[in-house]
């Protein structure tokens, strides 16, 4: 019998690491602080099209309003109760949104911030989203509703109720993060209300969560939480589904919290993975990305089945969290579209491509003054709509690089090559690396200060290919570079290290 309980609970627990991607796609976007109408449209109009499997939102619930600084992004993370009315849009807007997603084959994740309320100073009244009266002061959030019994304040065993040291693991996890309100997770109250929340969200259709915060909650808090939530919804997904699970758990190694003590309850965001990358695209300390050979496990990441890659992420890029100046973003156009293509490429991990807005960048001593900055907006602070251009791109602030033409293809290339093994490795002992996946694909890169020249075997079958990075197959025609494949299955490259993009990639989809 004890026997039949463990493998219960071993399979509840590996069926959270499955992010229910519908047959044939393979990568999440991020589409942060997106309006539900917009993910909406961009559904229907570009992700289900273009391959996208999934879609991670911006927390859905009823947050502060700040004024100080003028609406921050992070006011987001500051839950006033679970009403689902943020500044992405209403209730009504967000089952809409979910609804038409699953219509074309987009999964929804919902970023789950359970930890905490908002912070302490947060003062009282109705400045929320939903406008809904709350006190921070008297921790009083009557919309849950959560009172003072609710709080961890009574565990923390630091002077100032904060977390005062990191490498005390019950400070880390009892202690206010930041002046965030602690909740007692491990009060069946609390745990309910949280399962509560989320259930709903798993009714209206979403696939999973990305939950905020992880390390800062037990795990045995969160198993108790996870187990509480519902399958989803057979409307869109086959029946007995469990939600995905990925975990924020910052691990760099050597943390008194460490991301294996959550591998048992779903994936993990794997955040040396973006750190390392940023160092091996920018050349830094020595790497090279001929050393990438083993990338992956090899280079101490954790097994690639637990794992949540990204180049990126909405806190990184703005020198929060893990990985520092080494984090590759947007501003760094070129080395972006490179190593997004790496990470796509690649089979290690699920993949999750980050889709940003612009803010005025102001580096003083090292640090970005305006790394507050929300998200495109008018002047009663509402979000701007997401435009977009002739040229597919986004208008009015919001970056979208998702689609920018060599990143949606290497969408499309991961999915093409899904399932193929890791093949025919090439490098030059330097920075100029290639790869196949299997018979399906094969990429080659050039990350040298001089130009790339060489035959390669690809893997692949004998014919004409388009390159999907400088263009794209349409019809019997390629928009950008061709490549011959040999019957051998080999292949002639020749890359300019002075190219916009000095990398080329095809696969089975790209052949004439």
């Amino acid at each position: 019998m004890k026997l039949l309980i463990l493998v219960a609970l071993f399979g509840l627990s590996l069926a959270q690491h499955n992010p229910n991607l519908r047959s044939g796609r393979t990568s999440i976007v991020h589409l942060f602080e997106w309006r539900w109408a917009d993910i909406a449209a961009e559904c229907e109009r570009f992700l289900g099209p273009k391959g996208f499997g999934g879609v991670q939102i911006s927390p859905p619930n009823e947050h502060i309003v700040l004024n100080n600084p003028w609406r921050p992004w992070w006011q987001r993370y500051q839950p006033i109760s679970y009403n689902l009315c943020s500044r992405s849009g209403s209730e009504a807007e967000l089952r809409d949104m979910i609804t038409r997603c699953n219509n074309v084959g987009v999964n929804i994740y919902v970023d789950a911030v359970i930890n905490h309320m908002c912070g302490s100073g947060g003062g009282e009244g109705t400045h929320s989203s939903c406008g809904s009266w709350f006190s921070a002061s008297k921790k009083d959030f009557p919309s849950v509703p959560y009172s003072s019994w609710d709080f961890n304040d009574n565990k923390c065993r630091t002077g100032s109720g904060e977390i005062e040291n990191y490498g005390d693991p019950y400070q880390v996890r009892d202690c206010r993060l930041v002046g965030l309100l602690d909740l007692a997770l491990e009060k069946d109250y609390v745990r309910g209300k949280v399962a509560e929340y989320m259930n709903k969200l798993i009714d209206m259709g979403v696939a999973g969560f990305r939950v905020d915060a992880v390390k800062h909650m037990w795990p045995g808090d969160l198993d108790n939480i996870f187990r509480r939530l519902k399958n989803l919804n057979t409307k869109w997904f086959a029946s007995g589904s469990r939600p995905f699970i990925v975990q924020e758990v910052i691990d760099l190694g050597g943390e008194a919290i460490s991301a294996k003590e959550y591998f048992n309850l779903g994936r993990v965001t794997e955040f040396k993975y973006s750190a390392k990358l940023g160092t091996v695209f920018r050349k830094w300390n020595g790497e090279k990305l001929c050393y990438t050979k083993n990338w992956g496990e090899g280079w101490g990441f954790m097994p690639n089945g637990n794992a949540l890659v990204f180049v990126d992420n909405h806190d990184n890029q703005r020198g929060h969290g893990a990985g520092g100046a080494s984090i590759i973003t947007f501003w760094d156009a070129k080395l972006h579209k490179m190593a997004v293509g790496y990470m796509l490429a690649h089979p290690y991990g699920q993949t999750r491509v980050m889709s940003s807005f612009r803010w005025n960048r102001n580096i003083v001593n090292g640090k970005d003054q305006n790394d507050w900055m929300g998200p495109p907006s008018y002047s009663d602070g509402s979000t701007k709509p997401v435009p977009i251009n002739a040229d597919q791109t986004c208008g009015d602030g919001w970056v979208c690089e998702h689609r920018w033409r060599q990143i949606t293809n290497m969408v499309i290339f991961r999915n093409v090559v899904n399932g193929q093994p890791f093949a025919n490795w090439w490098d030059n002992q330097s920075n100029q690396v290639a790869f196949g996946r299997g018979n399906r694909g094969f990429i080659v890169f050039n990350n040298d200060d001089w130009a790339l020249d060489v035959t390669l075997n690809t893997g692949l079958s004998g014919g004409t290919y388009c390159d999907v990075i400088s263009g794209q197959k349409e019809g019997s025609r390629c928009t950008g570079k061709q490549v011959n494949v040999g019957s051998d299955g080999r292949a002639h490259f020749y890359i300019s290290n002075t190219e916009e993009d000095p990398f080329i990639a095809i696969h089975a989809n790209s052949k004439l």
